[in-house]
């Protein structure tokens, strides 16, 4: 009975980060620090969940790497899907998209341009308004650096987990700012985040995974030289 009561005392003063990769031990501060950094130096990222802005709320379905990024956006019950290869974006949507974007005017204030649309990718001019809005979602440096600040003063929270991988939580002013779930196993990288305000929840995974990034066929694209048709 004493042997079981010691191994059992010897237990209850286990080091929790025994076996992780010692950032749960370091001062919330340098945990952030090492977090962001980590996703900063990262090639690739999958980030999905929801964002909140402006009153708006997006689904984010988007695999993210230097040189661009694709995946999906959903808001306002209409999904499209986003492709940036260097500089060039792409967007690309079904017929019921491009009409209800412009519901005064019909599809474009043209009865066909809806039909011609479907399924294609519509390269969107540099130079158009919609460009910078729907590039930052494509963009992985802009993109996490928006997502991953913390507001107010950054605590440590509780060890937890996210898809299956240890965590330990920072939180901005008791959650009210955000909370991050930083991975307690191999690379420090951010693996969950909830934003300040309610403004969305998201998981960040396959860091460092690549994908295939590449131009779509000329056959299934449409160019509509320095301006998207008034949306």
């Amino acid at each position: 009975m004493c042997t079981g009561l010691a191994a059992g005392l010897a237990a209850c003063g286990d080091d929790p980060d025994a076996g992780t990769n010692g950032v749960g031990k370091l001062e919330p501060a340098k945990i952030q620090s090492r977090t962001v950094k980590a996703a900063r130096g990262a090639d690739a990222v999958h980030v999905a969940g929801t964002v909140v802005s402006s009153g708006r709320t997006y689904k984010l379905d988007m695999r993210l790497k230097d040189e661009g990024g694709s995946g999906s956006v959903t808001t306002a019950g209409s999904t499209f899907r986003l492709l940036r290869v260097g500089e060039h974006l792409y967007l690309k949507a079904d017929s019921d998209f491009w009409t209800h974007s412009d519901d005064d005017q019909g599809a474009h204030g043209e009865g066909d341009a809806a039909g011609k649309l479907d399924g294609k990718y519509v390269k969107v001019p540099a130079g158009d308004p919609s460009y910078k809005r729907l590039s930052t979602f494509t963009d992985k440096e802009v993109l996490l650096d928006g997502l991953l600040t913390l507001h107010g003063t950054v605590e440590k929270g509780d060890r937890r987990s996210s898809g299956g991988v240890r965590t330990i939580a920072l939180t901005g002013d008791q959650g009210a700012g955000g909370t991050l779930d930083v991975s307690l196993e191999g690379t420090a990288y951010p693996m969950r985040l909830e934003r300040a305000g309610g403004a969305g929840t998201l998981q960040l995974t396959e860091w460092g995974r690549d994908f295939a990034l590449q131009e779509p066929e000329s056959g299934d694209t449409v160019d509509y030289g320095k301006a998207l048709p008034a949306s």
